[in-house]
């Protein structure tokens, strides 16, 4: 699968080099005084400086509000868990904690929603059958 590229905006460059490279364990790449590349599990994200994520809509998942827009990687369950660990002991504020949805069914997954500190919303996932990524029942 080829490599993403995603650009995002940041308010504060040093907080996204703490969270992206530091809590989130991303390589830095090349950066510059306006943004900062990162190795995203293998996908080149760039945060730029240019002010603080702005959408805040959502919609209701499970009894959660749900931020929109979003992005993130699906990951296998070991690193999933180990991410979840990683933001719950960094303090992360979840936006909704770490869960699995669908539970005995088709699709089931982990996943949790947080926000990083410009507050773009992140989700990362994990499915117990990466196979049922796109299964509908």
């Amino acid at each position: 699968m080829p490599p993403f590229h995603l650009a995002f905006p940041v308010d504060d460059l040093d907080a996204a080099r703490a969270f992206w490279g530091g809590v989130m364990g991303c390589a830095e790449g090349r950066s510059s005084d306006h943004w900062i590349d990162f190795d995203f599990y293998g996908h080149q994200i760039v945060a730029h400086l240019s002010g603080a994520a702005g959408d805040r809509a959502s919609n209701a998942v499970d009894g959660h509000d749900v931020p929109v827009p979003h992005f993130g990687v699906v990951l296998d369950m070991a690193q999933w868990q180990e991410l979840a660990g990683r933001l719950a002991a960094a303090g992360t504020r979840f936006v909704m904690e770490p869960t699995i949805r669908f539970k005995g069914q088709a699709g089931e997954q982990a996943t949790m929603f947080f926000r990083d500190p410009a507050g773009n919303a992140i989700e990362m996932k994990a499915f117990a059958d990466r196979a049922q990524l796109f299964a509908k029942d």
